[in-house]
């Protein structure tokens, strides 16, 4: 009997570490074409308008609970957002960009300036342009293909690059 109740014990406690174990491990993966076209818009709202976006540049991750954090060249030509936007980030999860860069999930919008040391890269709110950070895009020194955005698996280089800049971002959730 006393067997019986360890056993049925043992049982009932094991499904549970699993799923704790799987919920707290978070495995990621590149999207495919398909994923960042379902999730990504052809035309992002951005404060008043909806820009249009050139889906061929679309880019991003997606985690083990099937979240993404992906983003898409603007193309700003005609818009009231020309040079100040150049990327649509749609994030379904908390991510930190650069050191102090803490977005909820959420659409924003980055624009950047060149400058000495690398980029000076500005993410605001999608919805109302108001800025939520500022950080420092450096040149990257492991050799790769220049690309206008790549959101790298965080397990690889856990890096938004822009360019042959790159910019550090780290999942919160």
């Amino acid at each position: 009997m006393n067997r019986r109740l360890v056993l049925l014990a043992a049982l009932c406690w094991t499904p549970g570490m699993v799923w704790s174990q799987a919920k707290a491990k978070r495995e990621w993966r590149t999207a495919t074409p398909t994923e960042l076209e379902a999730l990504l818009p052809a035309r992002a709202p951005v404060e008043r308008e909806r820009i249009e976006t050139e889906m061929s540049s679309a880019t991003g991750v997606i985690d083990s609970h099937g979240k993404m954090v992906a983003a898409v060249v603007l193309i700003t030509a005609g818009y009231a957002a020309n040079g100040k936007y150049s990327h649509y980030l749609l994030t379904q999860i908390p991510i930190r960009i650069g050191d102090d860069i803490k977005l909820q999930a959420g659409a924003y919008v980055v624009g950047w300036t060149r400058e000495q040391d690398g980029l000076r890269v500005h993410v605001y709110e999608a919805a109302t342009g108001v800025e939520r950070g500022v950080s420092l895009a450096r040149m990257m020194t492991q050799p790769t293909t220049v690309v206008p955005i790549k959101i790298w698996l965080p397990s690889d280089r856990s890096v938004i690059q822009i360019g042959r800049f790159q910019l550090p971002y780290v999942p919160l959730d």
